[in-house]
């Protein structure tokens, strides 16, 4: 069947309105948010559960390479095509559109739709006092909640893990090429495909059909994990054998429907402690001191260098000023903006590349500084800051700790006032835009970035990253901030003009090879790193055919999984 008579079922399937098939339109679709782009003869939107099911049989009758998406908010390019030399056509199944959520189990637990987002999510848990896995960073710029489960993403809440469920509703191509529906939800829903979702989508089971079995809705030993600080392995990274289950961890090659999630109750009290220092062994003492010796665990604990401080606070402040000001509520809609301004510009030609984060930064520079003078304070006597939030019992664990702390070490603190403390967490969160943003606006005088999300083995001394010469004279800037209790840490550079950014990249890499780390630590494989031989195996024994979003993990494209 021809290209052209595929769309024209496609439409009869989700309507004429909900199929993208110009270029220019596309691109929202078809190229990542931070990395990789890739052609797709259409993109579809689909409003219903069955909708979907309905395209999926299509595309396995007519040998479609299949595609899911929902927020598309990921920085390794995995939720789009790469690239322009598939063997079969490529369409993109985006999932926004279903986006329901599902309170069960008197607060505990959810089921969320395949399109769901985890600030819709935050806000409907609020009235049981509950809280999804993520409320920092992934929250914020409306990443779906599938998503996070296909990715094993991570995240700054250091209690939570990984976001991990054994409980999905799911399609599979089996190794025979057909199409099936599995329910792995523990819920009786019906017994045929269309039935099956028809009734999930609306509401249509009952309390008693719901079966509390055992299945795991999240991570239930990462909180016994990271405490084991003289371990030579990592607390969390994303092949990690042990959180590849179903839809956990199949980024993207399964069609995932909807999944069930535990939630967590919100903590009465929050306090941040912020904490500097010059000498990063102090920081690993705390880090030692509190993950073994502290009864309560922290909520977040996020690290920020004073270089990625300085620049986080030029290159991100109409980030930080649009979440103030407007709310978490708006980003979504400022990025999908920022994208239509982009296209918008690009078809007029007289404008420069990539004119929205020109023209935000240009307008950035008329505001004043907009942090705190004690942040400010802290800037200039430490080059390393931390930002610890307690709750609860931990608060006067905190206070007690750190009081005590630095009348023997080097460095100080201070607790934040609601003020401060909503200042500080923010300032962290849009650091990960600022090397993208200066990329953007240099990118003449300079060569490529490159953004590294490592995991670094627990017992790690030497957290803080120290290159040789001979690769640190090729570097123009680097950029440091992560998750510091968990040891992730996202290591950000441009390299100098000329330098060959992918071989130096092969160099970096076995380095953390040679200290026992793990990379990617919470971002998905996507298109930028080489998926592991227990991940590889996964994704082959989940999808056997090859024909949910092959080349992840940069894995062949080849049907059935042979190679050129």
């Amino acid at each position: 069947m021809s290209i052209k008579n595929i769309i024209s079922k496609i439409k009869k399937i989700s309507g004429s309105k909900y199929i993208i098939t110009e270029d220019w339109r596309k691109q929202p679709y078809s190229k990542g948010w931070r990395y990789g782009k890739g052609n797709a003869f259409a993109v579809v939107k689909p409003g219903t559960l069955i909708e979907i099911w309905k395209i999926l049989e299509l595309c396995v009758k007519e040998d479609i390479i299949i595609i899911m998406q929902a927020a598309n908010t990921g920085l390794t390019g995995g939720s789009t095509p790469y690239g322009d030399d598939y063997e079969r056509p490529v369409i993109v199944l985006n999932t926004m559109r279903i986006d329901d959520i599902h309170i069960i189990n008197d607060g505990k637990q959810i089921i969320g739709l395949t399109g769901s987002t985890l600030y819709n999510l935050e806000k409907k848990l609020k009235p049981y006092k509950r809280e999804p896995h993520s409320i920092i960073g992934s929250t914020s710029i409306g990443a779906s909640i599938i998503g996070g489960i296909c990715n094993n993403a991570g995240g700054s809440l250091v209690q939570r893990g990984p976001s991990y469920t054994q409980m999905a509703l799911y399609a599979k191509i089996n190794k025979n090429g057909k199409l099936e529906l599995i329910n792995e939800l523990d819920i009786n829903l019906g017994s045929s495909p269309e039935e099956i979702l028809s009734n999930l989508q609306n509401k249509n089971y009952k309390k008693s059909d719901i079966k509390n079995t055992g299945k795991l809705g999240s991570d239930d030993k990462y909180s016994e994990i990271i405490r084991k600080i003289n371990e030579d392995t990592p607390s969390r990274f994303n092949s990690d054998s042990r959180l590849l289950y179903g839809a956990s961890g199949s980024a993207g090659k399964l069609a995932v429907f909807a999944v069930r999630l535990d939630t967590y109750l919100s903590p009465n009290e929050n306090k941040v402690f912020y904490v500097g220092t010059n000498d990063p062994d102090v920081f690993w003492k705390i880090r030692r001191d509190i993950l073994s010796k502290f009864k309560t665990l922290p909520t977040l604990g996020d690290y920020l260098h004073r270089d990625c401080y300085d620049a986080a606070k030029k290159y991100s402040k109409d980030t930080f000023l649009v979440i103030e000001r407007l709310g978490t509520t708006f980003l979504p809609t400022l990025f999908e903006l920022k994208r239509r301004v982009d296209i918008l510009a690009n078809k007029l030609k007289f404008f420069p590349d990539n004119f929205s984060d020109r023209l935000m930064q240009f307008l950035s520079y008329f505001w004043p500084n907009h942090l705190p003078k004690r942040m400010e304070s802290f800037r200039d006597l430490y080059e390393h800051h931390w930002v610890i939030e307690m709750s609860d019992e931990g608060i006067v664990e905190a206070e007690k700790y750190f009081s005590e702390i630095f009348k023997n070490q080097d460095g100080d603190y201070f607790i934040c006032n609601e003020f401060e403390s909503k200042k500080a967490s923010l300032h962290r969160f849009v650091s990960a835009s600022a090397i993208g943003r200066y990329h953007i606006l240099y990118s003449k005088n300079h060569g490529e970035m490159m953004s590294l999300d490592i995991a670094f083995p627990r017992n790690e001394k030497n957290w803080f990253e120290k290159l040789p010469k001979e690769i640190d004279d090729l570097l123009e800037m680097k950029l440091y901030y992560g998750h510091l209790f968990c040891h992730v840490l996202h290591q950000n550079y441009i390299v100098k003009k000329g330098v060959d950014g992918d071989e130096l990249k092969k160099k970096l890499l076995k380095i953390y090879d040679k200290r026992g780390a793990e990379y990617p630590a919470e971002h998905n494989v996507g298109h930028e790193y080489h998926a592991k031989p227990s991940l590889l195996n996964f994704y082959k024994q989940i999808d056997p055919t090859n024909r949910f979003n092959p080349g992840i993990g940069k894995t062949t494209k080849l049907k059935n999984w042979k190679q050129v």
